[in-house]
């Protein structure tokens, strides 16, 4: 399935946690980009979380939630870096957190620094 941030010009682009991409310097610096994704708790995905957290395992549901919430917070920094004429980002680093009342919501942020390579 499509992540629906992603878009042809970004499909190709760097992104990576590490200062300097190997062979190709740095050109041009834009800036900081960033991506910002909060998705809220559903009753019955904790219900049944809460069932495979007794008897053991992983939990499917979030971690399916979890990874569509990481990729659309990365699609939202490198549309960013596009717009600010970036071609990669570098520097990226992942936070999640858990926000709202009783910790009903996760928030991923995804940050970086917008280069032309």
């Amino acid at each position: 399935m499509a992540n629906p941030w992603e878009t042809t010009r970004s499909e190709g682009m760097i992104v990576t946690t590490t200062a300097v991409v190997d062979g190709k310097p740095v050109k041009q610096y834009f800036g900081i980009v960033t991506g910002e994704v909060i998705v809220g708790a559903n009753l019955f995905r904790d219900l049944f979380a809460s069932i495979t957290d007794i008897v053991g395992g992983r939990s499917g549901k979030y971690e399916e939630v979890l990874g569509r919430a990481r990729d659309q917070a990365l699609g939202e920094m490198k549309m960013k870096a596009i717009e600010m004429g970036g071609n990669a980002v570098i520097g990226v680093d992942l936070d999640y957190e858990v926000i709202g009342q009783n910790g009903s919501m996760l928030m991923v942020s995804a940050s970086g620094t917008a280069v032309l390579l």
